[in-house]
C-alpha cells in the first residue's frame, strides 16, 4: 500500500521576492498516513515542508507517485541519478519506492520535509500527565535528519 500524505497546505510566501531577487520558499503542512518511513515517521505525524527547496541525498521529501500523480508520498532521497532521484522508505518491509517505480523525475519532487511534529498519544489527565506532556514536548518536534539508515 502506498504511503499517503494529505495534500500539503501552502502558507506564507504568496509570490513574495527574497533579497536575492528569487521567490521565497513556501512552507506547508503534510500528514503521514502509512508506515513506509517507520521508524523516522509514523502514521499521524505532521511534516512542515518547504516547497521548491533544494534536495540533497538523505533529505526526506514529498513527491507525486510516478504512476499515480494524484497520490503524494513521503520518501528519503537516496541519490541523484540520470533523470531524477532514487528514493526509498526507511521501513525495509515496505517496497513502494524506487525499487518498484524507478527514478523519480525532478518535477515530481514537490517539497522537502524540514520538521516533524508528532501528535501526543495516550496522554491522560493525571498527576503523571504533566511528566508525560513534558516528555512529549521534548520528542515531538524534531528536525529531520539527513543521515541515511543502515539496512
Amino acid at each position: 500500500m502506498p504511503e499517503r500524505v494529505r495534500e500539503p497546505e501552502r502558507g506564507g510566501g504568496g509570490g513574495a521576492e527574497s533579497v536575492r531577487g528569487g521567490p521565497l520558499r513556501t512552507l506547508g503542512l503534510a500528514e503521514v498516513y502509512n508506515p513506509s518511513m517507520v521508524p523516522t515517521l509514523r502514521p499521524g505525524d505532521q511534516l512542515v515542508v518547504w516547497y521548491g527547496a533544494a534536495v540533497r541525498p538523505g533529505d526526506v521529501v514529498v513527491l507525486r507517485h510516478p504512476f499515480r500523480q494524484d497520490l503524494l508520498i513521503v520518501k528519503r532521497a537516496v541519490e541523484r541519478r540520470d533523470g531524477g532521484w532514487w528514493v526509498r522508505g526507511d521501513n525495509p518491509y515496505v517496497e513502494n519506492d524506487s525499487r518498484e517505480f524507478g527514478t523519480v523525475p525532478d518535477e515530481l519532487v514537490i517539497a522537502r520535509a524540514w520538521l516533524r511534529v508528532r501528535p501526543p498519544r495516550g496522554l491522560q489527565r493525571s498527576p503523571r500527565a504533566a511528566l508525560d506532556w513534558g516528555a512529549w514536548v521534548l520528542s515531538a518536534v524534531r528536525p529531520l535528519s539527513r543521515r541515511l539508515r543502515a539496512r
